[in-house]
């Protein structure tokens, strides 16, 4: 399995540009309140394989930019990170935890717990839902 540790926003930005948005530029795969989350990476012996950006917003935690690069996916990186984080911010007096996924990945999520909770919206070409999940204890 992975080893999970904080990280900065820098050490996000290449895997998301690779992973979410590899015709974009680095820069387009910031997020202006960077400075201000949260980041996770998953580390495999000394390599960075899988990253997310959690920001706090009014009693409800959000995912942001979660990255899994691609020779890595499918062997539970993912649902091993995801769950961490969860258990990590369930006695934090948070409420929920949401975050726009792609529709190619609701299944995933639905997986963990997560439930679809918005009509299908494009995000640059790209169809996403809302997703959440209460963070009750």
């Amino acid at each position: 399995m992975i080893q999970i540790r904080p990280i900065n926003a820098e050490q996000t930005l290449a895997i998301r540009q690779r992973v979410l948005w590899p015709q974009h530029s680095i820069e387009f795969c910031r997020v202006a309140e960077d400075q201000q989350a949260q980041h996770f990476g998953g580390w495999l012996d000394e390599d960075l394989v899988i990253v997310a950006s959690l920001f706090t917003e009014q009693r409800q935690l959000r995912l942001r930019k979660f990255a899994c690069l691609e020779q890595y996916q499918g062997r539970g990186f993912g649902r091993q990170l995801l769950q961490s984080l969860i258990e990590q911010h369930q006695h934090r007096g948070l409420e929920r935890f949401w975050f726009d996924a792609r529709c190619s990945a609701i299944g995933f999520y639905q997986s963990l717990g997560f439930s679809v909770c918005s009509d299908t919206f494009d995000k640059h070409g790209v169809a996403y839902v809302k997703m959440e999940q209460a963070l009750t204890p």
